[in-house]
């Protein structure tokens, strides 16, 4: 007697939690491959940072010399110099590399978004750049001198300033880094009002607040203490914040009664 193979609710289950994890391997094959490429990217930009060491250490020392004629850098350990010419171009490749991170980490999610979502991709990376980098350079030109000048001036002719290099570069490297992450303030309010998060409206209502943590954080991302160079900071955080207000006005889902209104 034969027996007929019939699929029980048992079995239908069993395949639908395996088709699940196929589809979870899957991503998770995905993501290791961006993350691959990423690291290759970074990779390289070291490599090219790398070449450059020496130029990149002396561009970041320059403000310091401007400001101080008795500025010099000094090493007290035998790695010190080295590990530090290691940072400086790590930090370089991970700048070099940050428009395919970028994309790779947009390129990962794309699936979760529509059609017209994905539009913003290519956008995105380009405008996540070019806010970075206008950070960093706002640092470098604006904030870093009138910093330096405080700090290496301040009661002149007590000591000189023979700092150590790997305190330097850190605290440099440091405001710049922080102030490019600052800069990219109006995409992050942008990409809060288009999933629904904040809205325009609430932002507006939220200024005073704004302007109280733009201080706040420009007292987290400056070396000093000093107003001048704070308000240099700040000043850029509330003016970026009100064009992410506008960002926002121009991507935020309408709601049923403002479509009608139209």
């Amino acid at each position: 007697m034969s027996q007929t193979a019939t699929k029980t609710p048992k079995d239908s289950q069993d395949e639908a939690v395996h088709d699940r994890a196929l589809t979870l391997m899957e991503h998770l094959r995905e993501l290791r491959f961006r993350v691959f490429v990423c690291a290759v990217a970074v990779t390289i930009g070291l490599v090219i940072s790398a070449a450059y060491g020496v130029q990149i250490i002396e561009f970041l020392t320059r403000p310091a010399e401007e400001q101080s004629d008795a500025f010099k850098l000094q090493f007290i350990e035998p790695f010190e110099l080295f590990v530090t010419y290691f940072r400086v171009s790590l930090l370089g490749g991970l700048i070099l590399g940050m428009p395919v991170i970028l994309y790779q980490g947009l390129r990962f999610v794309s699936p979760a978004l529509r059609g017209s979502e994905r539009v913003w991709l290519y956008g995105t990376v380009v405008g996540a750049s070019a806010l970075f980098l206008g950070g960093v350079a706002f640092a470098y030109y604006i904030a870093l001198p009138p910093a330096l000048g405080f700090l290496l001036n301040f009661g002149d002719g007590v000591a000189e300033p023979f700092i150590r290099v790997e305190s330097y570069i850190d605290f440099v490297t440091r405001l710049l880094f922080w102030t490019g992450v600052v800069f990219e303030t109006p995409l992050v309010i942008m990409y809060l009002a288009r999933f629904r998060i904040v809205r325009a409206e609430q932002l507006v209502r939220w200024w005073r607040i704004a302007i109280v943590m733009a201080f706040v954080i420009a007292a987290f991302v400056t070396p000093t203490w000093d107003p001048v160079t704070q308000s240099f900071v700040a000043g850029p955080i509330i003016v970026l914040y009100f064009i992410g207000i506008i960002l926002a006005w121009i991507v935020q889902p309408r709601r049923p009664e403002e479509s009608s209104a139209d």
